[in-house]
């Protein structure tokens, strides 16, 4: 799958494709159904189809204080586009430049002139531009005149409510990875390469991966029953996982640390991706290590249970 700079031209073979326009982070469902729309609409008129997003996310660009909130990293939505059907991914590198284009520059000079775009699909709330003064009437509109169509996809509602990336981020910091997954309709993933940590977990008979959290969002902290993936091979895996600071050890230190069950080979350097799907308990500091490592007993019998 192509992996497009909006600072570069494409080549000719991509020109007048119809672009689904938007930050994607999540992909989550409301996502899929813009993108779905750009794609069946290329695939109607043989045209290429480019689903885009935007690195850094505006609002990081604006608040750079502003807390870890990702729900993909880049490698991850590329994936996720292919397998949603697009010909390409366009990553709108977010910086002072791109912030203050204005919103008939961001058409004309970008959509039209750098791309050939033939038309553009949005949700209903997209804004670009300098200030976010485009939006959807700027696009049928001035879009029009200079022969971009465009066409917007109304919100997905849930079961009570519009599915967005804010109820997502809420529903994994409140611990609740079962909506998040299914307004996502997959469960929230983190991928990282494994690295070595203290090793506390082999002496106690739980040796885990280690892995950054990185960017992501952190999810409620505490004891999760999760599947790991490891790109290279393939190979799934189940286990529990606890993400969060370790309080039974110092010094406090971020981490998500699965422990694979059945599974004993060397992780090290590799890149995993820890799927959540159920959330056992909080984080908590034990009397003894013999009380932890009983907790832990009881946690990754949990797992197993839930995981099937």
């Amino acid at each position: 799958m192509r992996w497009l700079d909006h600072r570069e031209t494409v080549t000719d073979a991509l020109r007048g494709a119809v672009i689904a326009l938007g930050n994607f982070d999540g992909f989550h469902r409301g996502h899929q159904k813009v993108a779905g729309e750009a794609i069946n609409w290329a695939h109607a008129e043989g045209r290429p189809s480019i689903i885009a997003t935007f690195d850094p996310h505006p609002v990081r660009f604006f608040k750079p204080d502003v807390a870890p909130f990702r729900l993909t990293t880049l490698e991850q939505r590329q994936e996720l586009y292919l397998a949603a059907g697009a010909t390409a991914m366009l990553v709108f590198h977010f910086d002072g430049e791109l912030a203050g284009t204005s919103a008939e520059d961001f058409i004309s000079k970008i959509l039209i002139e750098r791309f050939g775009a033939h038309g553009v699909v949005t949700g209903a709330d997209f804004t670009f531009g300098k200030g976010a003064k485009g939006n959807t009437d700027l696009l049928r509109g001035f879009g029009a005149q200079l022969g971009l169509q465009s066409r917007v996809v109304d919100a997905v509602k849930g079961a009570d409510a519009v599915i967005s990336s804010s109820r997502i981020r809420e529903a994994l910091r409140d611990g609740d990875p079962q909506l998040a997954a299914d307004l996502l309709s997959r469960p929230f993933a983190i991928r990282g390469i494994v690295e070595h940590g203290d090793k506390r977990g082999r002496t106690i008979g739980y040796p885990t991966a280690n892995l950054s959290v990185d960017t992501y969002l952190r999810p409620k902290y505490g004891i999760y029953a999760v599947t790991g993936k490891v790109l290279a091979t393939g190979e799934e895996l189940k286990g529990a996982a606890n993400i969060g600071i370790r309080p039974q050890f110092e010094p406090p230190k971020e981490l998500l640390e699965p422990y694979f069950f059945d599974f004993s080979g060397d992780l090290y350097g590799q890149e995993i991706e820890v799927a959540f799907h159920h959330f056992l308990r909080g984080e908590a500091k034990f009397d003894s290590l013999e009380a932890l490592m009983e907790q832990m007993e009881k946690d990754c019998a949990k797992a197993r249970e839930l995981l099937g």
